[in-house]
């Protein structure tokens, strides 16, 4: 059986690509189809792997500003030819779902989002791209053929997974079509409790509008209190300016250092909504708690009072009464760490090989 991965784009490292990483060891044959590769910004995970990109590779500077090419994507995914192939794993958030297959193709789609962008609060997103202002006022129409399109290549997919059952919603709402649930994987064999002292706490993530450094880094300069921040993106020189000497900034930084900076913080604070959030469970995986915006997928990974707790509002003394009320002593790091491994990478691919299989007879 000849199999296939498609990809949005290889630009960066996160969760999404974390998925295609466990889908490439499930199916260490199968060729990588993606719109755009960077071997440098995805850390040079999937160098030996056979990658097979579109034409918009070839534009100049499209691998750091992609976002200013989204209408030339749905054509982009289409011109992939993957008439020779029996089974097609398309690993998903936005056009990878969009590609074209023979009538008896299995096509398999693990969806982390029906497009943000389109569906969610898209003026809210458009302005963050950072646009020229009189670009955005044709985004509209834009954004009415992505949708549009969006739909038509909901319906080349046979099956869907979602990552977690906020997707799922999301999927049934967007593209009237059911999905399984698996959730995404975790490396938990990468963290571990640490002893040590705790005194600051830690954010970690690519550093975009929507995960709302903004809002820890306000809160974290009223109350003084140290804060690591692990990460990088376009948001970064504008959150350096915003944040007083007890907030650091790191960048990014190896494995074997985020696995002590999880170990050794006292919480993680999560202010964003996210569609699954990885990080978190990393920080669960070190029997470290998580202080996190009430919605999103981490209501279905934090139990609130045992592996975290939960703020009401992406407002400033929302998460401050947080913090102000968060006492260390009151988690079991043993407890929060067995909780994780409910997440770890080795059951998202049994559950992957279980419905695969079940979707083929083999």
């Amino acid at each position: 059986m000849r199999i296939a991965l498609v990809h949005d784009y290889l630009n960066q490292y996160g969760g999404a690509e974390r998925v295609l990483q466990a889908l490439s060891e499930i199916f260490p044959e199968a060729p990588i189809y993606t719109l755009i590769y960077d071997k440098k910004r995805t850390g040079y995970v999937f160098s030996n792997r056979e990658i097979h990109t579109s034409f918009l590779q070839k534009i100049p500077f499209i691998k750091s500003h992609h976002r200013a090419f989204l209408l030339l994507m749905p054509l982009g995914i289409e011109q992939f030819d993957l008439s020779s192939y029996d089974l097609v794993i398309s690993d998903s958030a936005s056009y990878a779902k969009g590609v074209i297959t023979l009538p008896s193709t299995i096509h398999i789609c693990y969806c982390h989002t029906p497009i943000r962008y389109a569906w969610d609060d898209s003026h809210r997103y458009i302005k963050q791209f950072g646009y020229p202002s009189f670009f955005e006022k044709f985004i509209p129409f834009f954004l009415n053929y992505i949708r549009i399109w969006d739909i038509q290549a909901s319906k080349r997919v046979d099956y869907f997974i979602a990552n977690s059952k906020f997707v799922k919603r999301r999927i049934k709402k967007y593209y009237r079509r059911k999905a399984k649930i698996i959730y995404p994987p975790v490396e938990t064999k990468k963290f571990y409790i640490s002893n040590s002292n705790k005194n600051y706490f830690l954010m970690v993530g690519r550093l975009l509008p929507y995960k709302r450094f903004d809002l820890a880094i306000s809160v974290f300069n009223k109350l003084k209190l140290p804060l690591k921040i692990v990460g990088d993106g376009p948001e970064r020189p504008k959150l350096e300016k915003l944040a007083l000497p007890n907030i650091e900034f790191l960048g990014l930084v190896p494995d074997e250092e985020l696995a002590k900076l999880y170990s050794n913080c006292k919480a993680l604070i999560f202010p964003q909504e996210e569609d699954f959030g990885i990080v978190a469970l990393e920080a669960m995986a070190s029997g470290r708690p998580v202080i996190a915006y009430k919605g999103g997928g981490v209501l279905e990974t934090v139990k609130e009072g045992e592996t975290g707790i939960f703020f009401e509002g992406q407002t400033e003394e929302s998460l401050m009464n947080a913090i102000e009320n968060f006492r260390e002593n009151n988690f079991n790091p043993q407890f929060i760490r067995k909780h994780s491994l409910k997440f770890d990478k080795e059951v998202f691919k049994q559950k992957i090989r279980e419905f695969i299989e079940s979707k083929l007879k083999i």
